[in-house]
């Protein structure tokens, strides 16, 4: 079986951390995956080299990425070819990156990055936008294309996961569609199926218990006023 097939009609938790957390420690974010591969997780997501490593050791496939902010340049996930390098070195069976269209550091192609992932051993998963977007990385050469950064490149965030996206992509690319983004109920998760999702990835309603825990506290009357 290959790792795409391996996650097919499957979950996929992505587990990350923000500067604040506690779960940046190396430490605490493999607890936090095995917990999610104990509760079913067929595959993992996972941001830094350090953290992706960690995560292959799980027995589950890694699709990684790197968040870093470059100067003159909006991507921010996995934004260059050196970025691909070391995450398919530490181990990672999928590398994730912006494949929105939008300018690259040092004016790098996504057609690079996926090149230096196929070199590295490792499927190119293009997190996308827009319709058009996935198509011009599948062009490139991308092995699975993910609504990740669909709400998230124009306008106001929406709170919910873009499943028209997931239709439409299904519909359209070659290649496995792999819905996530804002993913937060059951039902929402048999909706993208629905659509015709290969799987569908879940992050901050599993494995962020900051933002899961400001969410409910900012229902509340009062509210801490730094959440």
């Amino acid at each position: 079986m290959n790792v795409a097939d391996a996650i097919r009609g499957r979950l996929v938790v992505s587990c990350q951390a923000q500067d604040r957390s506690p779960f940046t420690d190396t430490g605490h974010m493999m607890a936090m995956a095995a917990a999610a591969v104990l509760g079913g997780a067929a595959g993992l997501r996972g941001q830094g080299v350090a953290h992706v490593r960690g995560m292959v050791d799980l027995g589950v496939p890694v699709v990684g990425l790197v968040k870093r902010s470059t100067p003159g340049s909006p991507v921010y996930i996995t934004p260059g070819e050196a970025d691909v390098t070391a995450l398919t070195r530490a181990g990672a069976q999928i590398v994730a990156a912006d494949a929105t269209g939008r300018p690259r550091p040092g004016g790098e192609k996504l057609a690079d990055l996926v090149a230096a992932a196929h070199t590295g051993g490792a499927l190119f998963m293009a997190d996308v936008d827009t319709l058009d977007a996935a198509l011009a990385a599948v062009d490139a050469g991308a092995d699975l294309v993910g609504t990740t950064l669909s709400g998230y490149t124009a306008g106001p965030v929406p709170d919910g996961p873009d499943v028209a996206l997931v239709g439409r992509l299904s519909r359209h690319c070659p290649v496995p569609v792999i819905a996530e983004g804002r993913y937060r109920t059951r039902t929402q998760v048999s909706a993208a199926f629905d659509e015709g999702a290969w799987a569908v990835v879940v992050g901050t309603a599993i494995s962020d218990p900051v933002n899961t825990t400001r969410r409910f506290a900012q229902a509340c009357p009062h509210p801490r006023l730094d959440s």
